[in-house]
């Protein structure tokens, strides 16, 4: 990076002052008048915490100031402090000092409190308070309040919220610039959710028709959230104080002030719910990989005995794995039938995935690493905002919809083992780290809704997590099966012999013809994508039976898989159970919450703690199937393995009833994070064994829980330290040290390893500074040692046992690791989120067996030495060995955030840039994103 100089920081600095003068700050805001909200029953003990800060629009002034000095909007960065200071504070927190670290959350704004008053219209003011710049809407009329929402919404997120319409669209190249990054993210997207715009306004008109007096009125919520951000996208366009990422993609020209943001309207709202539901509540799918496992493990150990193989390492139902419900409540659902029927196993080596783009022109036909680049010249005053997008608007990695996401943690303790009789709580969805965030905090009170917290921007027209008048809520991603995967036989209408490429499919003894869905993007180079001119054609084919994925042969005949998802086409009637989670007249106590729950079709675990009551739902439109199916693997598309009651036109079924889904009140605790929720709620995809990190949650809590006594520091300490805690060496290196002390060890350098491995372990295993600030881990050779053991001792350890091709295979399903800087895990580097996956579970129910443990459900074979102690010691030693001569910079080779060998950076939390402004980085703390803890002392 080139130099700046004095001289150009000066005329930097003019250039500022100059564009201030096209373009205007927003109108000035009324008198700052509010008052704390009578009908709050937390009393000052709910608080909550959303980094990096409120404000998540920058006007052009802004990004490049941003760029040059360093500075940011108010309230765009001032979450960050408090929320680090966490991780090097949790030791000693106190009820007394946890606003130190959050943020209060009690209704209304003090008066002398209150920052700015806005009033778009008559019935609504938006009070903002000047610690967090917080929303709080309130409103007179059912309308006025929810135009309020929208206004504010456009207000903190309109350049986010435009953003994303266009992904869940399938149509972010076109929008912001052809940077690889951008082709990716739309080519991961828009296949797991393509629609024509009549299918989105479909799903518009079936919430209003279709849910009585609730659908009507969640459409004209919807219409008057979209009203509000329309008038602000309209005075901020006119009065010159919109986004500056318009200007930089090309959207409106920055000296004429031409150009257009392009209204907001209904069908907006469900792609956009279609990108937050597939990356947070989808479930299920991945059967052709997992399909593609099980043959290897047959074609290596034979039918009867690698079945059994590959049963192990799935781990759908096993005995060890950390339940929320842990009393032994038993749900069944997609559990493994006794002799399966319909199994649609491809012929080996026949499978090829569904081709997705066609048609490249320009900069998308470069077969470069880096496309072709044609710059656009900025004006003099602001080139340094030239480029800005060049490796994409979102950074890569920071979303894939095909791979499994699990994120969220929850922790509740009943008011029988609190100090104050009261249950506490803390949790919050755990959805990375971006700038701006991809939620946004505000309060919303007006008539038949009373609620504050955190929803996702754009489809804000309701809190989706947070709380009410005197409860409240939160949820984790559940993942259970709501997916299935189906073999459609592909016929010709001619009657000729089909092949592998035929676009017609056998339904119901019909030949019919596959849907094809296109979407044909281009784009030109602009100021902050110079990525040069290009375009190319996406499609994907249809059939009643869900999305075609893959081609491959079943006995020599072609078929076609195919993804079919209960919530598609229902992107976003999940509405109707948030409007009732915000209703205070229907959540009134934990079965009317669990019912409101009970209508929203995504697959996520739901939490609940009032002053009498914790509670626990899984909500999701679980498809009842035959049951003579199994759910882990493709299934033949005829009609005895359809769904029951199955609509192809509507995509409806019979679902399990409400009675079916996990669920409890006033267990003596919950713990979740993506884990197993329920003995027999057989697991969606492989991971869920005897290692898992909430296991981290669920030892802390349990203990608490037994001591009694709980506090909300308490509960909250409980959580951080499991944050900073790294799983493998909490709940895996025991065995392996175990193994290694099962002799003395004679090297000397390995023998100091295994001293050092020992040592972390005896002070927690943390993966924490040694002081706030430093950017030193404690025991830091410790946490290199294991960082470059891990993989290297997996592979030597199962490779060999397993074969090249069944190793691969259950790589494939299931990573090997996600430690923090692990940038190939299904988050990516930089998110916080770690140890979700990972092969925690197989190496230490194998170690377990070689040492010769009791194991329940253990792995079909043992791979450590071939199960030989002596030989096991051997391996883990060599790999060790080989961890040790790694240097810092080979464990930790840098990217464009770190330079090589630094270890804290490797793992510190980047807020990844969704438009023109970045933040500082983060310590590492595996977290919620969005945080609240409360205790509830009273209720209505």
């Amino acid at each position: 990076m080139r130099r700046r100089t004095g001289r150009l920081r000066a005329a930097a600095a003019a250039a500022l002052f100059a564009l201030g003068a096209t373009f205007l700050a927003p109108p000035p805001t009324a008198a700052a008048t509010a008052a704390h909200d009578s009908d709050d029953y937390c009393q000052g003990q709910c608080a909550d915490i959303l980094p990096p800060g409120a404000t998540g629009n920058a006007t052009l002034v802004q990004i490049l100031g941003n760029k040059l000095f360093g500075t940011h909007p108010a309230h765009s960065t001032d979450q960050i402090a408090p929320y680090n200071a966490l991780a090097g504070g949790y030791r000693s927190l106190t009820d007394a000092t946890l606003t130190d670290f959050f943020n209060d959350a009690s209704f209304g704004v003090p008066q002398d409190q209150v920052g700015s008053v806005t009033r778009p219209r008559s019935d609504v003011t938006i009070t903002r308070d000047k610690k967090t710049g917080v929303p709080h809407i309130k409103g007179t009329t059912r309308y006025g309040t929810e135009y309020g929402a929208g206004y504010a919404a456009g207000q903190d997120r309109l350049w986010l919220m435009d953003l994303f319409r266009h992904i869940g669209r399938g149509e972010l190249t076109s929008f912001a610039g052809g940077a690889l990054a951008n082709q990716g993210l739309e080519q991961q997207f828009w296949p797991s959710a393509p629609y024509t715009e009549a299918d989105l306004q479909k799903q518009v008109d079936a919430i209003r028709n279709g849910n009585g007096a609730r659908g009507q009125q969640a459409m004209a919520d919807a219409q008057a959230y979209v009203d509000g951000i329309n008038a602000y996208r309209e005075q901020s366009k006119n009065g010159r104080y919109f986004p500056g990422e318009y200007v930089l993609t090309g959207h409106i020209d920055a000296i004429t002030n031409a150009g257009e943001i392009q209204p907001f309207k209904l069908t907006d709202l469900i792609a956009l719910a279609s990108v937050v539901g597939g990356l947070f509540g989808n479930g299920g799918g991945g059967e052709v990989p997992s399909a593609l496992a099980l043959l290897s493990a047959q074609q290596k150990y034979g039918l009867e005995k690698g079945t059994k193989v590959w049963e192990s390492f799935r781990e759908r139902n096993d005995p060890e794995a950390v339940k929320t419900l842990h009393d032994g409540q038993s749900f069944p659902y997609a559990v493994k039938p006794a002799r399966a029927r319909g199994t649609a196993l491809p012929d080996r080596g026949s499978v090829t995935a569904e081709p997705l783009v066609f048609d490249r022109t320009g900069a998308a036909a470069s077969k470069s690493a880096t496309p072709p680049r044609d710059p656009v010249r900025a004006p003099e005053k602001y080139r340094e905002l030239e480029g800005l997008f060049k490796d994409g608007v979102l950074p890569k990695g920071s979303f894939d919809p095909t791979r499994r996401r699990g994120m969220s943690n929850a922790l509740l303790v009943s008011g029988k083992h609190t100090a104050s009789g009261h249950p506490v709580a803390v949790f919050g969805p755990q959805t990375g780290y971006f700038a701006p965030q991809l939620l946004m905090l505000q309060e919303i009170q007006g008539p038949g809704i009373s609620a504050r917290g955190a929803s996702f921007a754009g489809v804000g027209m309701y809190v989706q997590l947070g709380r009410g008048q005197d409860y409240a809520w939160s949820a984790t991603s559940a993942g259970q099966d709501i997916t299935d995967t189906y073999a459609v036989d592909l016929c010709d209408p001619d009657g000729s012999a089909p092949t592998k490429d035929s676009t017609s499919y056998r339904y119901h003894g019909s030949c019919l013809p596959m849907e094809k869905l296109e979407r044909t993007n281009s784009w030109k180079p602009t100021i902050a994508d110079p990525t040069a001119a290009g375009s190319y054609r996406m499609q994907v084919f249809r059939t009643k039976y869900g999305i075609v994925t893959h081609r491959a042969t079943i006995g020599g005949r072609p078929v076609a898989y195919t993804a079919l998802r209960s919530t598609y086409r229902h992107e976003a009637d999940s509405i109707i159970g948030f409007q009732m989670l915000n209703d205070p007249s229907y959540v009134h106590d934990a079965r009317s919450f669990q019912q409101a729950a009970q209508h929203i079709g995504y697959a996520f675990n739901w939490f609940y703690a009032d002053s009498r009551d914790i509670a626990y739902y899984n909500s999701g439109r679980n498809p009842v199937r035959n049951p003579d199916v199994d759910a882990a693997l493709p299934v033949r598309a005829e009609p005895a393995y359809e769904w029951q009651g199955f609509d192809p036109a509507t995509n409806t079924a019979a679902y399990t009833p409400p009675a079916q889904h996990p669920q409890s009140i006033d267990q003596d605790y919950y713990v979740s994070w993506n884990n197993k929720q329920a003995k027999d709620y057989d697991s969606a995809g492989f991971g869920n064994g005897s290692v898992h990190r909430a296991n981290l949650l669920d030892d802390r809590v349990r203990a608490l829980t037994k001591e009694g006594g709980v506090t909300r520091a308490a509960l909250t300490r409980a959580m951080a330290d499991a944050a900073l805690t790294d799983l493998r060496g909490e709940d895996v290196l025991p065995e392996l040290l175990r193994v290694l002390d099962s002799k003395p060890v004679a090297d000397p350098a390995l023998r100091t390893a295994v001293q050092q491995l020992d040592a972390w372990r005896k002070d927690g295993a943390q993966r924490r500074e040694t002081t706030p600030g430093s950017h030193t881990y404690a025991h830091s050779d410790a946490v290199r040692l294991m960082d470059a053991w891990w993989p290297l001792m997996v592979k030597d350890v199962f490779r060999p046992g397993l074969g090249g091709d069944l190793y691969d295979a259950l790589n494939a399903n299931l990573a090997i690791d996600e430690s923090p800087s692990a940038g190939h895990g299904p988050t990516g580097a930089h998110a916080g989120s770690a140890f979700q996956y990972g092969w925690w579970s197989y190496v230490d129910k194998d170690l377990r067996a070689v040492l010769g443990d009791r194991v329940q459900g253990p792995l079909a074979a043992r791979y450590c030495g071939n199960g030989d102690l002596s030989a096991c010691r051997d391996t883990l030693l060599t790999t060790l060995r080989q961890a040790g001569a790694r240097t810092a910079a080979q464990v930790y080779p840098g990217d464009d955030n770190c330079k090589a060998g630094d270890q804290w950076c490797a793992d510190a939390i980047v807020h990844r840039a969704v438009g023109g402004l970045t933040h500082d980085k983060m310590s590492w703390q595996n977290r919620p994103t969005y945080q609240q803890v409360v205790e509830f002392p009273a209720h209505r």
